[in-house]
Order: structure tokens, then sequence, then C-alpha cells
């Protein structure tokens, strides 16, 4: 059913490795009360999702590999709500926050694709 060799083929795996990286970015300015709260929650979330797309990719059976999307696509709606937070907490900019969301969007689309493919046996 694949295509592909490995996972960092997947357009959807690059761009949820995008998001981590800018999750890093932004959580880098958070205050120093936060490193283990919001800062390492936000951070663990972000580095699920692409996570889990490379371990699904390896799984053999459709439902073993629908299981670590979703729970990708569950960590993706983590980090909505972090972004949420942290602009109104006012810990990113306005900018920052629209940059981000748009790229969580992006990812949030592709994934949702992507599960809903590998789930249908396409």
């Amino acid at each position: 059913m694949e295509k592909s060799q490995t996972f960092k083929e997947l357009i959807v795996w690059q761009k949820a490795h995008l998001f981590v990286l800018a999750t890093y970015r932004i959580t880098s300015s958070f205050p120093n009360s936060e490193l283990f709260c919001l800062t390492s929650q936000f951070r663990r979330a972000g580095i699920s999702i692409p996570a889990n797309i490379a371990e699904g990719y390896k799984r053999m059976g459709r439902a073993d590999k629908a299981r670590f999307y979703n729970i990708a696509q569950t960590s993706l709606e983590e980090c909505r709500y972090y972004l949420i937070l942290s602009r109104d907490l006012k810990y990113i900019s306005l900018n920052e926050f629209k940059d981000s969301n748009s790229l969580l969007e992006e990812v949030s689309r592709l994934l949702n694709s992507y599960a809903a493919k590998v789930a249908s046996g396409k």
C-alpha cells in the first residue's frame, strides 16, 4: 500500500516535523516558571505527532496503523489548545499564533486525509 520507502518521505510527517521545530522556537521564550508545565507539555504533545506518524508507518495491519495515526491526531488537538493558551497568556504574539496555527491546520488536514486512506485500505 505504501509507495514511500521511509516515513521521512511522507509530506504529513515532514509538515509535522516543521511544526515541532516551530514549537521549540516559540516555547524557548516562555517564562522559566513554565519550563515544567506548559513548555514541557507543549513540546511533548508536538513531538508526539510526527513520532506516532513514524511509528504507525511501520505497523503492519490497518487497524494498528490507524491507532497510531489517531494518537497523532489527539496530540495535534492538544497542541491546538496549547497554542490558544499561549496566545491568551501573551507568551506568543498574534503573528506567531497565526503562523503556528496555520501550519497546525495544514498538518491536521494532511493527517486526517492520510489516516482515512489507511483506514479504507487505499
